[in-house]
């Protein structure tokens, strides 16, 4: 029985809960950096998955790891051990700050692992009565309660209320702001290096590093959300990189797993020596084949010469892009850094977004009026140009 495009989307209207608005096509398969929809239509990806399909769609090596490691072991939970686990923890460990990971199966639940980790250190020991966090506007970091208590929009957490206590709010990029909600009962402060859903918002140059002095000053945890910004995204391994400052925790996910569900938690022994065995747990995280590709992935992105490819073709994109503001009058800013792109824009973004789709480009959107760029890592400058050309012809109509 095969079934066509008009009765997959009746099928899915009927049987699947709709939290998700999506246009109305259904994508059949993905070669490189395109994929395809049922009719054979072609897309340029150009939000990968969001932020997932680090090495794009049918990687030769990836494919292979799912074969190999998936006709030996797909599941035992972690009752056991296994090889593929042990290894990629020493890939993250010996190419971070860590000392320790926890594996989960997302980014929404590698935050609340560091949300729990951070209230078991602040009761801890020679500590007691920290359990409070500090997050910030703009924030997102998910939609589970822990991680929706520290996610800034109105909208997505008041329907939800009364959520997880004890968190407070302080203005993105203001270190006077953060001063005033640190207090002796803060165990950890929570933030994107670069924020992803609240618009492309990059951390200014001396607010991570402040943050870091503050929390070392009132004994809190500083915890980064890096699972949409981290993993080369940005050019450089990790987002905080360029700041030079270390956090306590570190949250990763979307590209690690290459579009396989993982989802880790990073800390150092200060945090991990307080953690016993029955604190936390996932019946699926580390899932062998999972861990496998993540090796694969892990070390592609980690290679100096791939970093070195994001950085150059993060430097194209940014030459496009500041042309067509310059071009077009409706760009409002352009924020970002290596393929990980906002561009705020006079206009609601969903125009733009159903406008790429007839022209064959999937785009995202950070809000009503920022597009979002997030494309495979893997792009060439063939790829740019004809995003650009693309998005050009739109702004111009736009403009029109």
């Amino acid at each position: 029985m095969v079934l066509g495009t008009e009765e997959i989307i009746a099928l899915e209207k009927q049987y699947v809960l709709q939290t998700y608005r999506r246009p109305n096509l259904v994508l059949d398969r993905g070669e490189g950096v395109y994929v395809y929809d049922l009719e054979g239509n072609r897309y340029l990806d150009l939000i990968g998955g969001i932020a997932v399909n680090a090495l794009g769609y049918g990687d030769s090596q990836v494919l292979e790891a799912i074969g190999r490691q998936a006709n030996r072991l797909l599941h035992v939970s972690n009752l056991y051990h296994t090889e593929p686990q042990a290894l990629l923890a020493q890939l993250l460990v010996e190419h971070s700050f860590a000392q320790r990971v926890f594996f989960c199966n997302s980014g929404t639940e590698s935050i609340e692992a560091a949300l729990k980790f951070a209230r078991k250190w602040g009761q801890s020991g020679d500590i007691s009565g920290k359990n409070e966090f500090v997050a910030f506007t703009g924030s997102f970091h998910g939609r589970t309660f822990g991680a929706l208590s520290t996610t800034w929009k109105e909208r997505y957490r008041a329907p939800f209320e009364p959520l997880v206590p004890g968190v407070h709010f302080a203005a993105f990029n203001d270190l006077d702001s953060a001063a005033e909600a640190v207090t002796d009962k803060t165990c950890a402060v929570i933030v994107e290096p670069i924020q992803g859903e609240g618009g492309i918002n990059l951390a200014d140059e001396g607010f991570l590093a402040g943050l870091r002095q503050l929390c070392d000053e009132r004994g809190a945890l500083l915890i980064f959300d890096e699972v949409q910004c981290g993993l080369g995204r940005t050019g450089n391994l990790w987002a905080h990189e360029p700041y030079e400052v270390q956090p306590d925790i570190m949250c990763l996910a979307k590209p690690l797993g290459g579009g396989l569900p993982i989802g880790a938690t990073l800390m150092t022994d200060r945090v991990a020596q307080t953690i016993e065995p029955g604190d936390h747990g996932s019946t699926f995280a580390a899932n062998p084949v999972v861990c496998s590709v993540a090796q694969v992935i892990f070390r592609r992105v980690s290679h100096p010469t791939f970093l070195a490819s994001v950085r150059a073709r993060g430097a194209e994109l940014l030459s496009a892009l500041l042309g067509l503001q310059k071009s077009y009058g409706v760009v409002r800013e352009i924020r970002g850094r290596g393929l990980m792109w906002g561009i705020e824009i006079d206009a609601d973004v969903q125009q733009v977004l159903e406008r790429g789709r007839e022209l064959g480009m999937l785009m995202g959107n950070a809000g009503e009026h920022v597009l979002r760029l997030l494309p495979p890592l893997t792009i060439e400058s063939e790829h740019v140009g004809e995003l650009a050309d693309k998005l050009g012809q739109i702004l111009k109509e736009l403009k029109a």
